[in-house]
């Protein structure tokens, strides 16, 4: 099924995407969002993926149909200028209301696979954290990365103990990953806004909370 479609022009497309759609077809195959591309395509090259997300990770993913588009976006990730918000549902309630989180992160590789570790020697990884909601001993905590590392809200989030849930590699598996790009603001001209839906495996994680009164950051 095509992924559904936040915000669509010539030049652009905001999709959302499903938790366990890859951005990329693996070498084992399987889909992808470049599966779709073809349908997408408004020229004779292209479209590109602006930026990336996990497979396991939904929501807001920016696609270029233009190559001057792909170009200014890449130049804004690169300047930060990009404004993401994520949402996690996470194990146990934090303390604090809100805070930030400046851990770097570096690859580690072992013989049953790789992972991001954090600690000295890895590259700068900046996090912001606020709760926005909790219940059934599990939080919701809007999550503001500065920097864009891999696993980096997911690496963070086990940090400071409380892991996100159904994250099988830093926490314990469950019914899918409770991470959701929730808000990407491109910053284009004109500035460009999309929120994506919040999933079912999300609601599920935390029935005790209405996500649609909660604020989408």
């Amino acid at each position: 099924m095509i992924p559904p479609i936040l915000y669509q022009s010539t030049h652009l497309l905001i999709i959302d995407k499903p938790a366990g759609l890859a951005c990329h077809a693996g070498p084992r195959g399987g889909s992808s969002v470049e599966d779709f591309f073809p349908q997408w395509r408004r020229g004779h090259d292209g479209p590109w993926l602006a930026h990336r997300l996990d497979a396991d990770t939904a929501g807001c993913l920016a696609i270029a149909r233009r190559k001057t588009t792909l170009i200014a976006l890449q130049k804004a990730f690169a300047a930060h200028a990009v404004r993401k918000i994520y949402w996690a549902v996470v194990q146990g309630v934090p303390k604090a209301s809100e805070g930030t989180i400046a851990v770097p992160l570096r690859k580690q590789t072992d013989p049953t696979g790789w992972r991001m570790v954090g600690g000295p020697g890895g590259q700068p990884a900046v996090t912001d954290w606020r709760v926005i909601a909790a219940a059934q001993g599990r939080a919701v905590l809007e999550l503001s990365p500065r920097t864009g590392r891999t696993h980096q809200l997911r690496v963070h989030c086990a940090g400071m103990g409380h892991p996100i849930i159904g994250d099988p590699v830093y926490g314990k598996a469950g019914r899918g990953l409770c991470l959701l790009a929730r808000r990407l603001v491109l910053p284009l001209d004109p500035v460009v806004t999309a929120v994506a839906a919040v999933p079912d495996h999300l609601r599920a994680a935390l029935s005790g909370v209405d996500f649609d009164r909660l604020e989408p950051g």
